[in-house]
């Protein structure tokens, strides 16, 4: 086999810098702390299903949203210590943007081989997207997300 070029290559060389995780893995951080965001856009989110507690940011917006010295930043994300985790739908763009992270100085930044599709293979828990009409489940779904994450990962409460 030849060597990868073009996206191919850029794809290799920001996986050879990230410590990727796999999709249980990521579960047990999350319910750890972690933040996890979830790059892929809203009719994706709508018609596959998101993550308990995953935050959707877009990728277009991810690095004004993370840089704490941005005005457009988001607070539970704007922090360079935080353990952030990445999800696209199938693990690539992901990928690339973990690496723009980790330019950006976020050192904990990584994200999770075979993204949404491989999380929902191996039967990890998804809602369906939160209504606005409903703010009351983001919280809820932030609970479940650590009793679920408890279970998965053997932590008793």
């Amino acid at each position: 086999m030849g060597q990868a070029s073009g996206v191919d290559s850029l794809v290799a060389g920001a996986r050879a810098r990230l410590h990727r995780l796999s999709p249980e893995a990521a579960c047990c951080e999350l319910a750890d702390g972690a933040a996890l965001i979830d790059t892929r856009c809203q009719d994706d989110r709508r018609r596959t299903g998101g993550i308990p507690g995953a935050i959707p940011i877009p990728l277009s917006v991810l690095p004004w949203r993370v840089d704490p010295e941005s005005p457009y930043r988001d607070p539970r994300v704007a922090d360079r210590s935080l353990r952030i985790i990445l999800m696209c739908a199938h693990g690539y763009s992901s990928s690339l943007a973990a690496a723009t992270l980790l330019d950006l100085g976020f050192e904990r930044a990584t994200d999770v081989e075979g993204g949404f599709a491989a999380w929902a293979e191996q039967g990890l828990p998804i809602e369906p997207a939160t209504s606005p009409k409903h703010p009351d489940r983001a919280a809820a779904a932030a609970r479940r997300r650590v009793r679920l994450g408890q279970a998965l990962c053997g932590d008793q409460p």
